[in-house]
C-alpha cells in the first residue's frame, strides 16, 4: 500500500469515526432532553394523561375555538413525550389527581373541575365568576392583589404546575379570564418549559401571566407578571369573628 492510498483509507476511517461519534452525541443529548421533558410533564413513554376541557361560557356543550387551539398545543407536547391523552369534559372528570398527569383548561365559570382545583389546591386564588357585566367581572385575586380584565387590551391568566396526590404526577392549570388567554398560557408553557424545569425542577409553581392586546396580537404577546406560588398556595386568613 503506497502512501497516497494509506492516507485516503485513514481519512475515510477518521470521517466514519467522527460521524459515528457525532451521531452518538446527538442521540445522547436528544434522549437526555426528552427524559427531562418527560420528567417535567410527568409523562413517561406510553403513559396516559388527562385533558380536561371546559365549555364556552353561556354555551351548551360547546368548546370555544381558542380552547380547542389550547388543546392542540397541549396535544403536541404530549405526543412529543411519547404519551397518550384522554380527553374528558369538565363535568364528567370525577376522579382524583396524582395518578396521572392532568391538563385542565378554562376558568372556574366554565370548568367545574377548575373551580374544584382552585378551592382545593390554590386557596389563595379566586376569580370573579359573575355573569353580569361589571368592572370586576373575571377579576383574578391572588392574596390581596386584584387583577381586573380589560378585554382585548390587558388580560390575565394563571399558569400552574402542582404536585399533589399519592401518585405524584403533576396537575397543570390554565385558568384565564378569557379563552384566548388559556391558549396564551399553553403556548407560553410550550415555549418556556425548559427554563421552567430548570428553575422549579419537579416542584410546584404558580405564575401570573399578562396577555397584551389580544385584539391585535392574539395569544402571542405574554408577559410574566410574577411568581405567586407562595400566595396562591396559602389560604387567606379568616376574618375575625364579630363581637
Amino acid at each position: 500500500m503506497n502512501e497516497d492510498v494509506r492516507n485516503i483509507v485513514l481519512g475515510v476511517l477518521a470521517t466514519g469515526v467522527s460521524a459515528s461519534l457525532g451521531w452518538l452525541a446527538r442521540t445522547y443529548l436528544w434522549r437526555r432532553r426528552l427524559r427531562r421533558k418527560q420528567a417535567f410533564f410527568g409523562l413517561p413513554g406510553s403513559s396516559e394523561c388527562l385533558l380536561v376541557v371546559n365549555r364556552e361560557a353561556g354555551g351548551d356543550n360547546v368548546v370555544h375555538r381558542f380552547d380547542v387551539f389550547a388543546m392542540l398545543e397541549l396535544s403536541a407536547l404530549i405526543k412529543d413525550c411519547g404519551a397518550q391523552a384522554r380527553i374528558l369534559a369538565h363535568d364528567v372528570a370525577h376522579q382524583g389527581f396524582g395518578d396521572r398527569t392532568e391538563f385542565c383548561v378554562g376558568g372556574p365559570y366554565s370548568n367545574r373541575r377548575m373551580a374544584a382545583h382552585l378551592s382545593t389546591l390554590l386557596p389563595g386564588v379566586t376569580m370573579n365568576v359573575d355573569v353580569q357585566p361589571s368592572g370586576t367581572q373575571g377579576q383574578i385575586t391572588v392574596g390581596t392583589e386584584h387583577y381586573p380584565m380589560d378585554k382585548g387590551v390587558s388580560e390575565y391568566v394563571i399558569l400552574a404546575r402542582l404536585t399533589a396526590g399519592e401518585g405524584g404526577r403533576p396537575v397543570f392549570l390554565f385558568c384565564g379570564q378569557r379563552a384566548i388567554t388559556n391558549q396564551a398560557a399553553t403556548r407560553y408553557l410550550a415555549r418556556h418549559h425548559e427554563s421552567l424545569a430548570r428553575t422549579h425542577r419537579s416542584g410546584s409553581f404558580v405564575l401570573l401571566l399578562k396577555v397584551v392586546n389580544t385584539q391585535a396580537y392574539g395569544p402571542d404577546v405574554v408577559e410574566l407578571v410574577a411568581d405567586v406560588t407562595r400566595l396562591a398556595l396559602t389560604a387567606p386568613a379568616a376574618a375575625p369573628a364579630a363581637t
